[in-house]
């Protein structure tokens, strides 16, 4: 029986995720001071708007560390959300952090605000990636859930901005994309702004 398109292309995204993890750890190997340049970058490039939430992400691995970035848009007065996991096939959730917060293990080498730390609703994410592309796609770790953050988030909030990061060595050329895959506004390394493709619209199913 042949695959459905749906199964054929999780195989597709499967096998590049390997690529892809191998091509990030090499990006960060040779990278120095990638996470100051970044937050430079960051702070010139994107239209924060006026103390909009942000939300960012702890990072683990060798994936790129936007803390510099966090901590420099929480002293210009942004609220700053990072993301929970609730359960399996739910959008993420976001809580309240700050460079004193006290963290709990969030499971995956990732650190995650206390229960107690308050709900946020960003306005801007910062969204890891294992890969990314010119018409602004990217390939995660295959959980979907940033895909179904943005699609409830885009609802709710028609301008919710979400910028990529990563280091520039993690550009790959045409992700495969399905109906659900959400695409980034902005995807911005080390070295600056990515140009990409004219976008498309945000349509429901992320198309």
């Amino acid at each position: 029986m042949a695959e459905s398109p749906q199964t054929s292309l999780n195989r597709i995204k499967k096998d590049l995720r390997k690529s892809a993890m191998v091509k990030r750890s090499e990006a960060a190997a040779a990278s120095y001071l990638a996470a100051e340049r970044l937050r430079d970058h960051l702070l010139m490039i994107v239209p924060w708007p006026r103390e909009g939430t942000v939300s960012g992400y702890w990072p683990m691995r060798d994936e790129i560390d936007p803390l510099p970035a966090l901590t420099a848009l929480h002293e210009r007065g942004h609220p700053i959300g990072l993301p929970v996991m609730p359960g399996k096939d739910q959008p993420l959730m976001f809580r309240q952090w700050t460079p004193e917060s006290a963290l709990e293990d969030g499971g995956f080498g990732t650190r995650i605000p206390s229960e107690s730390a308050p709900r946020v609703v960003p306005r801007v994410l910062l969204v890891p990636l294992l890969a990314f592309d010119r018409d602004g796609y990217r390939l995660g770790y295959g959980g979907g859930f940033y895909d179904r953050t943005l699609a409830a988030l885009r609802v709710d909030e028609p301008d919710t901005l979400a910028v990529g990061i990563a280091f520039s060595g993690q550009e790959m050329e045409d992700l495969p994309h399905g109906e659900h895959d959400q695409p980034l506004d902005i995807i911005v390394t080390e070295h600056g702004a990515v140009a990409l493709n004219p976008p498309a619209a945000h349509a429901p199913g992320g198309a």
